[in-house]
């Protein structure tokens, strides 16, 4: 089957194999593993502190559809989420066949409460039809789904337990490019494994759905790793690991993370009512063209055009035009296209946003009341 031609940056990432950790069972190859700066006294204390909060997740579900199916229900750059969820790798790769009847996949997660609330990917229990996890203690217990997010591969599942071992979330924002991390998680199946790395990049953009924001580690991210945590030196979750690129399906060090500043608003809703509501403004947009940039006197292309206002829309109650460049949305500046969906996406319904525009270059603020995006996903 021939692959379609690259259309854009998101589509180029298609033929480097943009996959989630899931496990698969394909061959594993030993690969030497890189040394990483560790923290004073070495990542022994750290690990003994937080491994018992994470846990092995094992789902069963229906079997998956025909690739070429799939292929052709997929809205949007098809063969990356093909491979995400079902751990098989692109054309070129060796190829597997599909399990009849039901299957099993399994990742990673984490214990945010002592009575059994526990976070993981999206991805990691979509279709489940029962989600079994495992402590390290050897115990086994059977979850249930609270809520499920796939705008942010967001989930949040509960076993009936108490006294249970569990981490807290640390500011994903204070991390900075260079900061030490530690991943725990279950690659290839492998329980209780743990990789060390640095933040390598903030604010990545990997095509992956319009509201991530993802954190990149060089730490060691398999298959498997899906929905485990990424830890700071102090021991609190600043990611969920959740991707990454690679043209094998093993790591090559460039992993991501759903920042915890992100997790943690997502988690909070999802326990509340099981669903996430999102702001909406009712705009189409576009990138800034340099030409653009020039002939309205900025320095450099940025912020959101617009390109269409939706009728009966907040943004048309607010009186937004075509053409208007979005700058800021609230309290984030809009320096690409992509910031503002996240923005507006992050914002609670039926808030008021101030937000700062250039019309014909000129710099105005509109004070808009946000509106509640249609709900495409509810609890499960």
């Amino acid at each position: 089957m021939n692959t379609p031609t690259p259309k854009s940056p998101r589509r180029r990432l298609a033929s480097l194999a943009l996959v989630a950790a899931l496990a698969s069972s394909s061959a594993m190859i030993a690969v030497p593993s890189a040394s990483f700066a560790e923290p004073p006294g070495g990542w022994a204390n750290l690990v003994q502190k937080v491994s018992p909060a994470v846990v092995y997740i094992e789902v069963t579900e229906t079997a998956a559809k025909s690739q070429q199916e799939e292929q052709r229900n997929m809205p949007d750059f098809p063969f990356q989420e093909f491979s995400r969820r079902f751990g098989i790798p692109f054309p070129g790769m060796p190829q597997q066949q599909a399990p009849q009847g039901r299957m099993h996949g399994v990742g990673s997660g984490f214990i945010i409460s002592p009575d059994g609330y526990i976070v993981t990917n999206n991805h990691v229990v979509a279709g489940a039809q029962t989600i079994k996890v495992k402590l390290t203690d050897g115990k086994d217990y059977t979850a249930k789904v609270i809520g499920r997010d796939p705008g942010t591969d967001v989930a949040l599942i509960k076993i009936d337990a108490t006294n249970l071992p569990f981490v807290k979330f640390g500011s994903s924002t204070k991390m900075r490019v260079g900061d030490d991390v530690m991943a725990v998680g279950n690659p290839f199946g492998l329980g209780g494994t743990v990789t060390s790395g640095i933040i390598s990049a903030k604010a990545r953009d990997i095509g992956d759905g319009i509201y991530g924001d993802f954190l990149q580690t060089d730490a060691a991210i398999n298959k498997g790793n899906s929905g485990g945590p990424l830890f700071n030196e102090q021991g609190q979750v600043i990611g969920m690991n959740t991707a990454i690129i690679s043209p094998t399906g093993g790591s090559v060090g460039i992993g991501f993370a759903v920042p915890s500043d992100i997790v943690q608003k997502i988690v909070g809703q999802l326990e509340h009512g099981g669903r996430v509501d999102r702001g909406w403004l009712g705009v189409q947009i576009q990138s800034v063209s340099p030409d653009v940039a020039a002939a309205l006197g900025m320095d450099k292309p940025q912020g959101a055009m617009i390109a269409e206002v939706m009728p009966d829309s907040p943004a048309m109650k607010a009186g937004f035009k075509r053409g208007d460049i979005i700058t800021k949305f609230g309290a984030t500046e809009i320096k690409s296209v992509h910031d503002l969906p996240r923005a507006v996406g992050m914002t609670a319904p039926n808030t008021q946003a101030q937000v700062q525009i250039l019309r014909a270059g000129k710099p105005m603020t509109i004070t808009v009341d946000v509106g509640q995006m249609k709900q495409t996903q509810k609890k499960t």
